[in-house]
């Protein structure tokens, strides 16, 4: 059990809730959503559940990660905040200033709360580079935080075929083996998209740099604080929120560097001590922080920890792969040394070794996801995750022409036509004919990508407004 520090801005900042578990996941029979289906009866609840005492959690803060599966996560929180009639904090477009840090501002609808006004959002989860101190100011104190972790080796080979026309590293060089093989003859700190091209997990968490990381192009921005901000280092294992001072700036909002027009935190001098240590001081830092994160090599489990931890239901986590690109591998297969020739174990070696501060937010996390599964129950969770899968089939072939993602040649309705970026082509669904209707609305929920289910939602928020069209150039890939 961890104690949350106080959260407020100037004074100590709300109450650290527990990251122990949820009683079960369970808690009675699952409705079932889709009359049509012939799904599997539900498990039985488990022994000792107490469903009275585990209401659903409905504040939620999910940093939504790039190439990690977070797009599938994203659409199972759309369709449980638009199923709910509960309120997101929106982007203007789609995406919350990315690369630059999050700011409250550009949430859209935003006014800045008096004290003690509850916050009128329910769900952030929108692109977004982590910026603790601007997001407390969106959401209220006592959300969920939670985020997913992707395996560096195979987020590497992600990250080049979607972002080689944006990173400058990836675009000069011929491949990813080549990259990979003598990377510093291709990137340069602080070069325009780059950020993409090494520790971009990190990058996303909003973490600062070591200091022999710091970006040595462009000039230092100067800091809004009057004071320069330090980042103090807490001892291992403390709750680090609880060790806030009435002026929580210095932890929450570190100095950042412009290069390249775009901003990248890097550490202050009070934290010029060993790679090692910064590290190990940043990772304890985000379990102060993050209730939960998912790992994408094993997705299902996680997905049921996560319903066990929301107090939801099975069917509010079920629903279909979203952002995935054809010919990708998903989850496990695409790092397991049993499956790769010795060329790609070199290659996940050297993307793992290039990437060093995401391969250990990665071990970091899915350590603790482990920890997290013989907690909840080995044999409780894969009766869980055989259940899962089995509703996920079920629902596709309900649901879906040919039961599974299509190129996107065959999708001729906008509605379900997935934004197209980078060299592969992005998956998506096509709905079958001749559904009733309340399943032709949960199965267009499924299968809606993201940027058309934030503007259904922005619809939905704000009527009197109108989207800008999907096809603009500008568009920030998601």
């Amino acid at each position: 059990m961890r104690l949350w520090g106080p959260r407020s801005l100037g004074l100590a900042l709300g109450v650290f809730m527990t990251i122990g578990f949820a009683l079960q996941l369970w808690g009675g029979p699952f409705q079932k959503r889709l009359p049509g289906l012939q799904l599997r009866q539900p498990l039985a609840p488990s022994l000792g559940s107490a469903v009275s005492s585990c209401p659903p959690r409905q504040r939620l803060v999910f940093l939504k990660t790039h190439k990690s599966g977070s797009s599938s996560v994203l659409n199972l929180l759309h369709r449980y905040g638009d199923r709910h009639g509960l309120r997101f904090a929106l982007p203007a477009r789609y995406q919350f200033g990315y690369p630059r840090l999050f700011q409250a501002s550009r949430v859209k609808g935003y006014r800045p709360q008096g004290g003690g006004t509850k916050s009128p959002f329910h769900i952030l989860c929108h692109h977004m580079r982590f910026n603790l101190k601007e997001v407390l100011q969106v959401m209220p104190s006592d959300s969920f935080f939670f985020s997913i972790v992707r395996d560096p080796g195979a987020l590497a080979r992600s990250a080049f075929s979607y972002y080689k026309s944006t990173s400058s590293a990836f675009r000069k060089a011929p491949s990813l083996a080549a990259f990979l093989a003598n990377p510093r003859a291709f990137y340069r700190p602080g070069a325009r998209g780059d950020h993409y091209a090494r520790n971009l997990l990190w990058f996303d968490f909003g973490l600062p740099f070591p200091p022999e990381m710091k970006t040595k192009r462009g000039n230092p921005h100067p800091s809004r604080d009057p004071k320069s901000p330090q980042l103090n280092v807490l001892p291992s294992g403390a709750g680090l929120r609880a060790h806030y001072t009435l002026d929580p700036s210095p932890l929450l909002h570190p100095a950042p560097t412009v290069a390249g027009g775009h901003s990248q935190t890097s550490s202050h001098a009070s934290l010029d001590l060993g790679s090692s240590s910064f590290i190990q001081w940043s990772l304890a830092w985000l379990d102060s922080v993050f209730d939960l994160v998912l790992v994408a090599e094993y997705f299902d489990e996680s997905l049921v920890l996560l319903a066990d931890a929301l107090c939801w239901g099975l069917d509010d986590v079920v629903g279909f792969m979203h952002n995935a690109q054809a010919g990708g591998e998903q989850g496990r297969s695409a790092v397991s040394s049993g499956g790769l020739t010795a060329e790609d174990r070199q290659l996940t070696a050297r993307a793992r070794a290039w990437n060093h501060l995401d391969w250990a937010l990665y071990v970091h996390f899915n350590h603790s996801l482990w920890a997290r599964i013989n907690q909840y129950g080995q044999s409780r969770l894969e009766s869980a995750v055989a259940e899962l899968r089995a509703r996920r089939e079920a629902l596709a072939k309900h649901c879906l022409v040919g039961g599974e993602a299509l190129d996107p040649k065959y999708i001729t309705d906008r509605r379900f036509r997935p934004f197209q970026f980078g060299s592969g082509k992005v998956l998506g669904y096509v709905l079958r004919s001749g559904l009733s209707l309340p399943d032709q609305e949960e199965c267009e929920r499924l299968a809606t990508p993201e940027l058309q289910y934030k503007d259904k939602l922005d619809a939905k928020q704000f009527p009197s407004t109108v989207s800008l069209p999907l096809k603009t150039s500008r568009l920030l890939s998601p």
